[in-house]
């Protein structure tokens, strides 16, 4: 018995430090799993940091922590690289559509893949986006003054990370997109299209008769929005209406109207290229924050925006709705 107990005492000491590894990995993996407590509303850059569209939307749609967890990765030190090394070193293409941009890293996107997404964007949407070049990185790192980006991932590093950061080299406006802070294709495209959406917006503005749709319907009060910004913006916009202006008439907060229409058109284009990239349940995209925008309404709005930015070749432009029952 006696020459039994140093051997029971060895099993039982293996046993619980294998539990106690499991405990750790446990614990670890709920860590790397939670949701910040805030999101930034900018990037220390000025870039929009993963507020345009959705912002605090269901997690398999927000920039959060990846779900992607290995001891192994945690464990390895990875070397942070300028962006303008990075452009440097990194060959830009010129998609068929006229759209700029480059992949570096491990990003865990295929050749085709990637050019599948990007082939998305229509061709007319290209004159303005010229200067632009979109790079698709690992992470790019929030937390430092100049902008950098992680050549591979790591749980430390993905805590770090943000969806996107801007840098301009020369005439060049660049965007470093995060491809391992998203879970699925769906969520990579929309931060994409998101982007490009913005950038189209800030040099070429939103077109009038978008404008003219939009107002017709928040006037009918049709009910909800596409994101929290389209959805405060138009509300604030409205509610000018309660003051009587100088003449008699109720006022509109005209700034707040210019708002409104920008961002209901960048999401309003955001989400039509999304639906020529990707298949996917409008109803998926509901928040807690605001009610969605009626399904007829946006159905009207995505169908101006194809008219005004026809679908390229080999893709395809549809709105289905599903039978009840």
């Amino acid at each position: 018995m006696a020459d039994a107990i140093p051997g029971q005492q060895r099993e039982d000491g293996q046993r619980r430090r294998s539990e106690k590894r499991k405990e750790s990995r446990r614990k670890g993996q709920q860590q790397a799993r939670k949701e910040p407590e805030s999101l930034q509303r900018k990037a220390q850059d000025g870039s929009l940091a993963c507020s345009a569209l959705f912002l605090r939307r269901l997690r398999h749609f927000e920039c959060l922590h990846a779900v992607e967890y290995s001891l192994m990765a945690s464990s390895v030190q990875i070397e942070l690289w300028h962006a303008e090394k990075v452009a440097t070193q990194t060959t830009v293409i010129e998609a068929s559509n006229g759209i700029h941009y480059a992949m570096w890293g491990e990003t865990r996107v295929s050749d085709a893949d990637l050019e599948r997404l990007v082939g998305a964007v229509p061709a007319t949407l290209s004159a303005a986006l010229e200067h632009r070049a979109y790079y698709f990185v690992p992470l790019a790192i929030a937390d430092t003054d100049d902008t950098m980006v992680a050549p591979g991932y790591n749980v430390d590093l993905s805590d770090r990370a943000i969806c996107h950061r801007n840098a301009v080299f020369g005439s060049t406006d660049a965007v470093f997109l995060s491809t391992r802070l998203v879970e699925d294709r769906f969520g990579l495209a929309f931060e994409f299209f998101i982007n490009v959406a913005h950038n189209f917006v800030e040099a070429a503005g939103v077109p009038e008769s978008f404008s003219e749709l939009a107002w017709q319907q928040a006037e009918a009060q049709v009910r909800g929005e596409t994101s929290q910004d389209a959805w405060e913006t138009r509300r604030r916009a409205q509610d000018g209406r309660s003051l009587e202006s100088r003449s008699g008439q109720k006022a509109i907060d005209e700034r707040a109207r210019g708002s409104y229409f920008e961002s209901a058109f960048s999401d309003a284009l955001a989400i039509y290229m999304l639906s020529l990239a990707v298949d996917f349940d409008y109803h998926d995209l509901r928040e807690r924050d605001y009610p969605l925008l009626a399904a007829p309404a946006l159905a009207e709005r995505l169908r101006h925006v194809a008219t005004l930015f026809p679908a390229n070749q080999g893709y395809e432009f549809q709105v289905l709705y599903r039978r009840k029952g």
